[in-house]
């Protein structure tokens, strides 16, 4: 299991190869809390993680309060079939969360 992270200027790619759940989430967490403080803008590339549980809406809510923090964006991209379907079922479930805004063409958090 590695992170690939990718910065430039305000901007960052964070790409896990691995599934996501609470063996990896600590260090994927640790990828978004290596960014330096000047980036705002993350990319979430999700390509090479075929499976995604509990622990991957919570990654998703952690750094989406970091992107309100740091007035930027968090966007995610690369959902593979069944973190796309957790995404849906936990926007149904639970439509306050806006777990919504990170399927494909949902709206992108900028503030």
């Amino acid at each position: 299991m590695h992170v690939d992270t990718y910065v430039r200027g305000n901007t960052a790619s964070i790409s896990p190869h691995c599934d996501i759940d609470i063996h990896t989430l600590p260090q994927v967490e640790a990828a978004f809390a290596a960014l330096p403080p000047t980036v705002t803008d993350v990319t979430l590339d999700l390509a090479d993680a075929p499976f995604m549980d509990i622990a991957g809406l919570h990654l998703l809510v952690g750094a989406r309060r970091t992107a309100l923090a740091r007035h930027g964006t968090l966007t995610v991209t690369g959902l593979s079939p069944q973190p796309h379907r957790l995404l849906q079922v936990a926007q149904r479930t639970f439509p306050g969360t806006r777990f919504g805004e990170f399927l494909p063409g949902g709206v992108t958090l900028t503030v």
